[in-house]
């Protein structure tokens, strides 16, 4: 006896003609040979009150019924928690590895999670599901940025340490201003390249005198040790570098022209926040506290490349260290 198998669309449309033709359960049995049976359960479970036996429905039933749901639709518990976090902004990727990270062991994976979200997207038609990918893309994929024009006395980039580039050492930054639609309106945005750590504040004017000040002010508070060296782009809002140096006492160093991703975590730091404050954001319309919430959440977030600890579970313990470490006497 041959083993069973479903039946195929082709083989419904035959059911659906020979039924219209009037044909009995068994004359249509023997036609597909097929059991009798076969025909008479595919007629009773998969035909519509209103439409009748209709192919194109009948398979659509018989798909339903042996769709038992990925596991996100099968367990709520996960599901909700995966979505949570990545509500709070948390990437698949970071979702799954924290996972893994508290529980010890893989728990799901980060494509799982993409394909469900896309899933819905397909299933619901729903637009909004895309908000819970990062970048709110409907394509997952990266955007590039074009640079400025370089100026003569600008240290290069090319200039700096190896052991900067490898991010293995702490106390190097990166900054970048995060321009809105609204003429004037900005934040200035300061990432540690070790421990991903980003520090940020609303700036009303991007000449080169206010925003030196502002940085200056910024990374004060960080413990002489982890301030090393500093790199931005070539935009005129950084021409006052040398004054940036001599009061936080590091290194200034410039990207190549048109070569914003030499200094790709304060670029990547500032894709991230797109998130919560996209370019159309009126800063002035923002509650009060509101950037800090949004920074707090963002050092707050996961990383894979930090093992999915946290910007902050990382930079803390190198602060308190530096902080803890009497200076050395002159000699």
């Amino acid at each position: 006896m041959s083993k069973y198998s479903q039946l195929s669309i082709e083989e419904r449309c035959s059911i659906a003609r020979l039924r219209e033709a009037g044909q009995s359960i068994r004359k249509i049995a023997a036609t597909l040979d097929r059991q009798p049976s076969t025909i008479a359960r595919e007629l009773k479970r998969n035909a519509g009150s209103k439409v009748g036996y209709q192919p194109a429905y009948a398979q659509a039933q018989a798909n339903a019924r042996r769709w038992s749901g990925t596991r996100l639709e099968r367990d709520d518990a996960l599901r909700e928690t995966i979505l949570d976090r990545l509500a709070q902004g948390w990437s698949p990727e970071q979702v799954a590895g924290r996972l893994a990270h508290e529980a010890g062991r893989k728990v799901i994976s980060h494509e799982t999670i993409y394909r469900f979200v896309y899933a819905q997207l397909k299933r619901t038609n729903d637009r909004r599901w895309r908000f819970y990918l990062p970048r709110a893309k409907y394509k997952r994929g990266w955007r590039t940025k074009g640079g400025w024009p370089r100026y003569a006395d600008r240290p290069s980039i090319h200039e700096r340490d190896e052991n900067i580039a490898s991010r293995l050492e702490a106390g190097h930054w990166e900054a970048d201003a995060m321009l809105f639609s609204i003429a004037g309106q900005a934040i200035l945005v300061a990432h540690e390249r070790h421990s991903r750590l980003t520090i940020a504040v609303q700036q009303n004017s991007l000449k080169a005198d206010p925003v030196a000040a502002t940085l200056v002010r910024m990374l004060r508070t960080v413990p002489a040790d982890l301030r090393q060296s500093i790199t931005f782009d070539n935009g005129t809002e950084f021409n006052r570098h040398q004054f940036i140096a001599s009061q936080l006492g590091l290194n200034a160093y410039f990207c190549d022209p048109r070569a914003p991703w030499q200094k790709g975590g304060v670029e990547n730091a500032i894709g991230r926040l797109r998130r919560n404050l996209p370019r159309k954001t009126n800063l002035e319309t923002l509650p009060g506290k509101a950037i800090d919430a949004i920074i707090a959440n963002y050092n707050n977030t996961p990383r894979k490349c930090l093992g999915f600890k946290t910007p902050a579970e990382t930079f803390l313990p190198l602060h308190f260290q530096c902080e803890s470490t009497p200076a050395s006497s002159p000699g």
